[in-house]
């Protein structure tokens, strides 16, 4: 097959891939995406943990980089939206990252400050572990966090990940988390 490791092939099909949990639904993002993620890459308190609030030509460059993901393996970035008032909750990903020279499956999150301490997280974190373990068919999804992230590592254990290592990536130290299909 000429389909890239880990593809997803009905979402390579249909290029939208949406989902839903409990409390939101995830929106696979094409370019009409571009306009919600300058508004989280602007947001200091959501971004503080995610490398800092980012401008324009930044969040322009991040939301290309996502959506070569989609046109490539049919996965990436999805928009979360509150379910029933459509509001825009954060973000979610699953998407190929190369670690230590080895591709490894990310799963990540992010949400605006009113949406924290809902059990969003944990709801949203389970179910791009869901997406990358079953749908992409993964053999394992990786997490990073900072390390004094506490709410953050907190959401990845709730959602079945084990604390692996600390490794440097971004510029920083990292912690690792990792589940297993």
């Amino acid at each position: 097959s000429d389909l890239p490791p880990h593809a997803c092939v009905p979402c390579l099909r249909a290029r939208a891939c949406p989902f839903s949990s409990a409390g939101l639904h995830g929106e696979g993002r094409t370019g009409a995406g571009l306009r919600e993620m300058r508004r989280v890459g602007a947001d200091a308190r959501f971004m503080a943990m995610l490398g800092g609030a980012r401008g324009e030509a930044a969040s322009r460059a991040y939301m290309d980089r996502n959506l070569v993901d989609w046109a490539k393996f049919g996965f990436g970035l999805w928009v979360l939206r509150e379910r029933g008032s459509g509001r825009l909750a954060g973000r979610a990903c699953v998407r190929h990252l190369d670690l230590d020279g080895q591709d490894e499956m990310e799963i990540g999150y992010g949400f605006f400050p009113e949406f924290w301490r809902q059990g969003l997280g944990t709801e949203i974190a389970r179910e791009c572990a869901r997406v990358g373990l079953e749908d992409v068919g993964a053999p394992s999804v990786v997490a990073l966090t900072l390390p004094e992230n506490v709410g953050s590592r907190r959401v990845m254990t709730n959602a079945g990940l084990a604390f692996e290592r600390e490794i440097a990536h971004g510029g920083g130290t990292h912690v690792l988390y990792r589940r297993r299909a």
